[in-house]
């Protein structure tokens, strides 16, 4: 599976910014399609995950309320839709597959396909 990352930008306090994904080499609909980010001298964490059969999302506590993930199976493209967006949010967003589900979809070293990275910067 190979993976797309797009539409990062720079955005002021409040605002809004969608990222998409493109995927191709999907054998089937059984994946596992996340996004994760890693902020200037951090790590990177778990921002959201879609279920890429069943549509179903889950997402990490400092995002839930703002961003939605979302995909587009005909298009093969997985969305990220950031709203009320924050300095704090200013990160590499990445996107990742990984071919089934798991429990534990907010590992990074669960997932075996990742894009290369698009910049989210939020000035305040």
């Amino acid at each position: 599976v190979q993976l797309q990352a797009s539409g990062g930008g720079l955005v002021q306090a409040g605002g809004s910014l969608r990222l998409s994904c493109t995927a191709s080499g999907l054998t089937s609909n059984n994946y596992a399609m996340a996004w994760f980010r890693q902020a200037p001298g951090k790590g990177r964490e778990f921002v959201g995950v879609i279920k890429w059969s069943m549509g179903h999302t889950y997402y990490a506590d400092s995002v839930k309320g703002r961003f939605t993930v979302s995909r587009d199976r005909a298009k093969k493209v997985m969305y990220l839709q950031m709203n009320s967006l924050q300095p704090e949010d200013t990160a590499l967003y990445y996107c990742a597959a990984r071919s089934g589900w798991l429990i534990r979809y907010y590992l990074e070293h669960e997932y075996t396909s990742w894009g290369q990275g698009t910049l989210v910067t939020v000035s305040s």
